[in-house]
């Protein structure tokens, strides 16, 4: 006789966990924005001006990315500085070719203009952290292969300036830039260069909570019970939320003032539930004599410029999104 898998815990609309260890993501919730995390398919030629590839760069273990190559590279005769993009998900949800993530990175790689490496994550509870942050390092080690000529993936080949290669990743992706940034930092990455870390929203937190965690609104993209529980099935067992990979300004962490990490520039919003530790986070930097720029989206919360329906329906979210598009695009031109 077969017996009925127990539900263990579940993350509402996002994600379950049974007694056997499979973990159902199936969307659950409101159905008119389950589109939000549907897969978008490669197309290799130019839609709206962006053109995507998967590429499995790592055969033993199946790591993927994709790519995000914009159509200047038609017209422009200089090579294109590379953005390698960590998703969010609290760890344990989102796919690199879910849509809330294509329609604004093929926006970003066609503002501009930058080739976007996106990574396919591994999720947990099945793959605890360090997992996720092992794969964006090998994420920047193939880039280094490339540079080096051991690997050949010619979009990036024939069009990637490497010596100017930028982490960028959202909500607990950000996380993932610190990461693999600090883990870059003693290491020798010739020929390529880390010209800079852009966490947007990071998922930095305590394991106290912040008052900005009891005090600022919920949103869908970030609750309480999402913090909790998604960190919950992440972080290695026995861990708490002070963990270095969710803490790096606490004293767990390896002193920032120890690390060697190229210019950041920190996007927070304003109304983020987790604003405070990301402020606290900043300031870590600064203390530490850090290169650390800071972008604040003004009555924004917590990944809003991932809320598709929000930039097409809500002119000021439109607009906070068109900002924080054109500062990351000042800090990868002008400054770097």
């Amino acid at each position: 006789m077969v017996q009925d898998k127990k539900l263990v815990d579940e993350v509402s609309g996002w994600l379950r966990v049974y007694d056997d260890g499979s973990v159902d993501r199936t969307w659950t919730g409101p159905p008119q924005v389950k589109f939000m995390a549907d897969p978008v398919p490669p197309h290799e030629q130019f839609i709206e001006g962006v053109a995507t590839r998967d590429v499995t760069i790592d055969s033993d273990s199946g790591l993927g990315v994709r790519i995000y190559l914009p159509d200047q590279i038609l017209t422009t005769k200089t090579k294109l500085p590379i953005l390698l993009h960590f998703h969010g998900g609290g760890f344990c949800i989102s796919r690199a070719d879910w849509y809330m993530y294509y329609h604004i990175y093929t926006r970003l790689a066609r503002s501009v203009p930058a080739i976007c490496v996106s990574v396919y994550l591994r999720l947990a509870p099945e793959n605890r952290l360090p997992a996720a942050c092992d794969d964006g390092f090998g994420a920047l080690l193939w880039l280094r292969s490339l540079a080096k000529g051991e690997s050949n993936e010619p979009w990036l080949n024939d069009h990637a300036d490497f010596n100017r290669v930028f982490l960028i990743g959202d909500s607990s992706g950000a996380n993932i830039v610190h990461e693999v940034a600090a883990r870059g930092g003693p290491f020798d990455l010739n020929p390529i260069r880390l010209a800079g870390g852009i966490p947007i929203h990071p998922g930095f937190v305590r394991a106290e909570r912040s008052k900005s965690e009891l005090e600022q609104p919920q949103s869908p993209f970030l609750t309480l019970d999402m913090v909790d529980k998604f960190l919950a099935f992440a972080l290695p067992l026995g861990c708490t939320k002070d963990h270095p990979i969710t803490c790096p300004m606490g004293p767990a962490a390896p002193p920032i003032n120890g690390l060697n990490l190229p210019p950041f520039l920190l996007c927070v919003a304003e109304n983020d539930l987790i604003k405070d530790t990301e402020m606290e986070y900043y300031e870590a930097m600064k203390k530490a004599n850090k290169d650390v720029e800071l972008l604040i989206s003004p009555g924004m919360g917590h990944s809003f410029y991932l809320n598709k329906i929000a930039v097409d329906m809500d002119p000021n979210t439109a607009a906070q999104t068109t900002a924080l598009i054109e500062g990351i695009k000042e800090f990868i031109i002008d400054k770097h």
